[in-house]
């Protein structure tokens, strides 16, 4: 997972760790993020574009709400939903859907704010092969999945 924003996105993602970090087909994924909002934002006015790509195939394209995309994975906002600027965390229990081909995926989630400023990109790569999985016994242990060439920028400017 990757960190597709720059510095002018209102929110600078710090970490981000699954439990378990390879997700499966029709399992629950953890998703523990840590971040900064650089202004307040109302969250349930967040659209987020998603693109899923199988190799070079679009599979899908679509805007959701922030809410609506959380909702559709079993999860949903927690906390305040216009938070101020400043640390904000989330952890989410995403129910992985059965029906998501059995495959190497490539995911960009693009979000804006209601007034279409930038809020957040993620590239996610994303492997269901059934080969993979199917020593996969534990979903305790969770894994810090997120590089972000912000970061490494910011940690090495100080």
């Amino acid at each position: 997972m990757e960190d597709a924003s720059d510095d002018h996105y209102i929110l600078d993602i710090l970490d981000i760790t699954l439990t378990p970090p390879l997700p499966r087909l029709a399992h629950q994924v953890r998703w523990q993020m840590d971040s900064r909002l650089k202004e307040s934002v109302d969250l349930t006015r967040v659209t987020c574009n998603v693109i899923m790509k199988i190799g070079p195939v679009k599979i899908l394209d679509r805007n959701y709400r922030l809410p609506d995309l959380l909702a559709g994975m079993g999860a949903g906002l927690s906390g305040d939903p216009k938070p101020p600027a400043g640390p904000w965390k989330q952890t989410w229990n995403l129910q992985i859907p059965q029906t998501v081909p059995v495959a190497k995926h490539r995911i960009r989630l693009h979000a804006r704010t209601a007034d279409r400023q930038d809020f957040f990109a993620l590239d996610i790569a994303l492997n269901f092969s059934r080969r993979l999985h199917s020593a996969t016994t534990s979903n305790a242990v969770g894994s810090r999945v997120f590089y972000s060439p912000r970061q490494h920028r910011l940690r090495g400017s100080s």
